[in-house]
Parts: structure tokens; sequence; C-alpha cells
């Protein structure tokens, strides 16, 4: 893609997901989020009322009367994106493809991060890490972020969740807002990675999924390509027992993940490329802002 291509693109999602977050979004994003971070101020004597688990058993054992730890919000979060830019999400047949909608959604969160002052920064990754950019906060370092997902060229086809959890584990040492950005087509299990993560950072996933996923049309013979692995072949979409294999697969699938992140606890939507993703982020901020 030429440069003026790109800078065309970055200036359509900028005006596109700007005005979403700035119209839709502000107040959702903040009751969702803010609060969940809280820093430790200091400490005063115990009051009536006061939680007992609060209490700072060192600072009462040093004064021999009770002492409480007070705490306050953090104002400004660090927002970490993962996105997945592995070979599955260059896919689609309703007009774009599964990585341009991972692309405008992974920009309005990073739009409406900024409008909080929050840092933000991204972990592309396929079954490594193909890049991390650092969190930081500005209009700039989001149009940079923005450029780099509508150009970027991964190194690996196939898709490692697990890793890429593991890996915002390490680098984020402090309590973070994560949003995992995928088609969640991976061979390898990542529930151990994703409980670890959930419990040290505020996590959240969003599927995005091609409709042809859920239904195959009645088209005849048609040739598919894994995309990971660049295996061909030939299927009858003809046979009614053939869709309703697929159609089949889907559900398990879908219900599997649905467990998976019950089971760790992290709020998650699945939108189709298709769809208003506008909706489903907006049902995903009242998930976070009812637990």
């Amino acid at each position: 893609m030429e440069t003026s291509e790109i800078l065309k693109k970055v200036r359509k999602i900028e005006i596109k997901t700007r005005g979403l977050s700035q119209n839709i979004f502000a107040g959702q994003y903040h009751s969702a989020f803010k609060g969940r971070g809280m820093a430790f101020s200091e400490v005063r004597e115990y009051q009536y009322g006061d939680d007992v688990r609060d209490i700072d058993w060192n600072v009462t054992a040093r004064f021999h009367r009770p002492y409480v730890k007070v705490f306050e919000e953090e104002r400004e979060l660090t927002v970490m994106l993962l996105v997945d830019v592995s070979g599955s999400l260059d896919f689609g047949t309703t007009g774009q493809f599964k990585s341009d909608m991972v692309t405008e959604i992974a920009a309005t969160l990073a739009f409406s991060a900024i409008q909080n002052n929050d840092k933000i920064g991204v972990i592309f990754f396929s079954d490594r890490i193909e890049k991390y950019i650092p969190p930081k906060k500005g209009r700039r370092h989001i149009l940079y972020i923005i450029r780099e997902m509508l150009d970027f060229h991964p190194q690996s086809k196939r898709t490692d969740i697990g890793m890429a959890i593991e890996f915002l584990t390490r680098v984020s040492r402090r309590r973070c807002t994560a949003f995992l950005l995928s088609d969640f087509y991976t061979r390898s299990d990542f529930q151990t990675q994703l409980q670890i993560a959930s419990q040290k950072h505020d996590l959240a996933a969003i599927q995005v999924y091609d409709p042809r996923a859920k239904q195959l049309p009645d088209v005849g013979l048609l040739k598919v390509c894994d995309a990971e692995t660049g295996h061909e072949t030939y299927i009858d979409t003809s046979s009614k027992r053939l869709r309703q294999a697929h159609a089949q697969y889907w559900v398990h699938r879908e219900e599997a993940l649905h467990q998976l992140f019950a089971k760790s606890k992290v709020d998650w939507v699945s939108v189709a490329t298709n769809e208003d993703y506008v909706r489903y982020l907006m049902l995903l901020f009242a998930q976070r802002g009812d637990s």
C-alpha cells in the first residue's frame, strides 16, 4: 500500500472513530473503566464503619491502635490492545475483511482512551509477538498505531493467543485495562494464561467473525483454503448435511468460548463483519459497568 493511500485511510478511520468515541462512548467508557484502579494514598486512624479488610496491620501494631489504608481512584489508566494479525483475519465476504473491522474497533477504543487522558499501547501477535508498541498518550501516537494496523505485514500466518496474553502479563507490571481482539481461531488452549492475566489486569475480549463462519451458502462445489496453513480443499455446499455440520460446529465453538471467558471472569462480545460494532461495544461497556 502506498504512503498516500495509507494516510487517506488513516484520516478516514480517524474521522469516523474519533466521532464515535466523542459522541457515543465518552460516558460509557468512563463509567465502565474508571474507578477500577485504586492507588494507595495514606493511612489514618480507624473510624466506625471502615472496612476491616483495609486495616494496615503493620501501622496498627506500631501505634497500638487500628489504622486503615486510604485509597484513591487512579485517574489515568493504561490501555493495552492485543491485536490478532494472523492469516485468518485476512478474510471477508461482506465487503470488508475481519482485519478491517478489528482496526476500526481498536481505533475507536484508542480515541476513547485518550479523551480520558489514558495511555494506550498495542501488542500485534500471530503465533509470535510481531510488534510491541509501548503505551503513550496523544493523538499522534494513536495515528501511528492506526497506520501500523493498516499496513502491517506479519512474519507468521498462524495464531497463538496464549503466548500473546502471557506477553501482556510480563510487560505490563501494573494493572491495566486490556482488550483482546481476535477471531479466536487458534490451535492451542489459552485458558491458563487467560485466568492468570484476568486476575492481574482488567481484561475484555472482542471476537470478530465473518457471517460465513456461522452459516454456509448453498453455492455448489466450493474451493476453500486455510489462511494459516495454506491447505486447500473442495467442499460441496449443496449438501444439507455438510451445511448443518458447519452450523453445528459454530454453535459448539461459540459455547466453548463462552464457557472459557465465563470461567476466567472475562467480559466478551462477538460481532460479525456485516453488523454494527458500535452496538456491541456499547453492550460490552454496559456489562463492565454492571460488574
